[in-house]
C-alpha cells in the first residue's frame, strides 16, 4: 500500500478498506473458477463462502450505517455459510454490492463523526470502533483469501507482495526510484 500522508482517520480507514479489496481481488483473479467453491477440509470455507460471509456482513453492518443497528434483523448470519453462489461473476456482483455499501457510508463521514454513537447487536459503538471492528474483520478474511488462493493455485501463483528471496532487490529498486508502487 503507497503511503499518503494524511492526518484523517476516515481518510486513513477508507485507504485501508481499498487495499485490502484490491488485495483479496488479486488473489482471487488468479484461481480457476472451480477452486472458488473448493474446500480443503470439513471445517473450513471456500473462497466463495468466505465471500459471501464478508458481502452479507457488508451489508448488514453498513446500511443505514449511523442510524440502525449494524446488524440487521433480516440478516440470516448461517446462511452465510452454506449455498455459494454458483458462478464468479454472481460472486463478484456480491463483492461488489458489499464494498460499495461500505464506501458510501464512510466515504462521506468527517472525523467529527467518530465519536458519534451506533450500535451492532445492541452495543454501544462509536463509529470509530466500529470502523476499527470491521478493519479487523475484513482484513482477516481477506487473508483468509489470499492464503487460500494461493494454496489452490500454488503452480501458478504469482506473488502479490515482495517474492521471497528477492527483498534485498526490492529494497535496492525503492531506494532508486524503480520499484513500482503495489
Amino acid at each position: 500500500m503507497a503511503l499518503e500522508f494524511t492526518t484523517s482517520y476516515v481518510t486513513d480507514a477508507v485507504a485501508i478498506f481499498r487495499y485490502y479489496k484490491k488485495l483479496a481481488e488479486a488473489a482471487l483473479a488468479q484461481v480457476s473458477d472451480e477452486h472458488l467453491q473448493t474446500v480443503i477440509d470439513l471445517e473450513s470455507n471456500s473462497l466463495a463462502i468466505i465471500v459471501k460471509h464478508m458481502a452479507g456482513n457488508m451489508r448488514s453492518r453498513w446500511t443505514d450505517f449511523l442510524t440502525t443497528d449494524g446488524e440487521k434483523p433480516d440478516r440470516n448470519r448461517d446462511c452465510e455459510f452454506e449455498d455459494a453462489p454458483a458462478t464468479r461473476s454472481q460472486l463478484l456482483c456480491l463483492w461488489e454490492e458489499g464494498w460499495s455499501r461500505l464506501f458510501a457510508a464512510l466515504e462521506p463521514l468527517t472525523d467529527a463523526d467518530l465519536s458519534r454513537t451506533i450500535t451492532i447487536r445492541g452495543e454501544a459503538h462509536s463509529v470509530m470502533q466500529a470502523i476499527n471492528r470491521q478493519v479487523a474483520h475484513y482484513s482477516y478474511h481477506c487473508g483468509q483469501i489470499v492464503f487460500l488462493a494461493r494454496h489452490l493455485e500454488s503452480g501458478g501463483w504469482k506473488c502479490l507482495s515482495v517474492p521471497r528471496k528477492q527483498s534485498n532487490e526490492f529494497n535496492r529498486r525503492v531506494r532508486a526510484g524503480e520499484a513500482s508502487q503495489r
